[in-house]
């Protein structure tokens, strides 16, 4: 097993770079994208009892690391993207969660045998965290009093779930989109924001590209955009310490945000491309988690429960967002936003080149973490009600 930190470092770093190459060099591959090669590489090593499932590399990577990537890849932002994704970002997303609401109840209903009088409890859970990711999930479960075995083999599921559809979220849109304008919300940003996102996610082998942000790096932009990156992160805490009801995140949100707009910021390379590196550690690390071995110590009734979950949320976001004629990349990034949260929704849209919904991503992917707890909570009372 690799479990010293160096090893394990190396062993993510070199899995996330086998992704890139793989990226570059092969047809079949770039049509996947190196988001999803890495969680598949990732998943590869934990199920093959390869690595650890804790290691203080992990929480780096988890920590700081994901939070420099939030930082680094909000810096690229250009405000302008909202004027047309925005509020097609947002009804996407209020049909996403929705759907997930749905799901959970129908869910709950078919397998109510499985969890007994446990049931009400993972339903709300489930619609938590896939109203708005992780974040929600750790908040229901512990104030719902989740039995401690079936919160252990539900973070196990929801690891394998959530990295399976982000998966689908990368392909659904390849299977679907019939026209190149079915997807042009997503690609349709302008001016230098269009080339520095279009270098950061045409890969390694990109003609001319190089992963440079379109333009050559410099080690004192590089230097700066670290030392911006620790000291956003830095003052978001501080003002999170300061005023609790604010996330951190959504500080370094708010404070990336507008420093990306300064002329002095929008001038350093390279952005783009450490927040791209950076979040495919991230990905590694949803593949890490993936353990199948730890669903079958409660049973697979939780596997199932999620799918369904997850799959009816899918029907309802893709089936109704095309009645209303909302373009895929939109419903994909907004289902990322329900599903995955935040991190994972700005990621879809960095890996399939849709730049310009990098940030109305990112903000719905924000307000689930508002939203998903309320959402959770209903719905498992509303379960509870029903199944008496």
């Amino acid at each position: 097993m690799i479990s010293r930190p160096i090893a394990l470092a190396a062993a993510i770093a070199t899995i996330t770079a086998l992704a890139f190459w793989l990226e570059a060099r092969y047809t079949w591959a770039r049509n996947v994208g190196a988001a999803l090669l890495v969680i598949v590489l990732g998943a590869a090593l934990s199920n093959l009892g390869l690595v650890p499932t804790a290691s203080p590399i992990y929480d780096g990577i988890f920590g700081p690391v994901t939070s420099l990537a939030i930082a680094w890849l909000l810096l690229a932002v250009r405000l302008s993207d909202l004027r047309e994704a925005g509020p097609r970002m947002l009804g996407a997303f209020g049909i996403g969660v929705l759907g997930t609401a749905l799901g959970s109840v129908v869910g709950a209903l078919v397998l109510s045998g499985a969890f007994g009088a446990e049931t009400w409890k993972l339903a709300g859970v489930t619609t938590g965290t896939y109203s708005g990711g992780s974040l929600n999930f750790v908040a229901v479960g512990r104030a719902l009093e989740l039995p401690t075995s079936l919160f252990a083999a539900a973070t196990a599921a929801d690891n394998i779930v959530t990295a399976v559809w982000f998966g689908a979220t990368l392909l659904i849109p390849l299977w679907l989109s019939r026209s190149k304008g079915d997807m042009a919300a997503g690609s349709a940003v302008g001016g230098a924001g269009a080339a520095v996102a279009e270098s950061a996610v045409a890969g390694p082998g990109a003609a001319g590209a190089g992963l440079s942000d379109g333009a050559a790096l410099r080690a004192l932009d590089v230097t700066l955009l670290f030392a911006l990156g620790f000291s956003l992160i830095w003052l978001a805490d501080q003002l999170s310490a300061a005023m609790p009801a604010i996330p951190s995140v959504l500080w370094l949100t708010t404070l990336a945000l507008g420093a990306g707009q300064l002329p002095a910021v929008r001038r350093l390379s390279g952005s783009m491309l450490l927040g791209t590196i950076a979040l495919h550690f991230f990905f590694a690390l949803i593949g890490i988690g993936s353990r199948v071995s730890e669903i079958v110590v409660v049973g697979p009734a939780v596997l199932y429960l999620m799918v369904i979950v997850v799959g009816v949320h899918g029907v309802v976001i893709y089936g109704v967002g095309r009645l209303v004629r909302t373009d895929i990349a939109t419903l994909s990034v907004a289902s990322q936003a329900a599903i995955g949260g935040p991190t994972t929704a700005m990621a879809l849209a960095i890996a399939r080149k849709w730049p310009a919904l990098m940030l109305p991503g990112l903000a719905a992917g924000l307000i689930g973490y508002a939203v998903g707890n309320y959402v959770g909570f209903g719905i498992a009372y509303l379960i509870r009600s029903l199944l008496g």
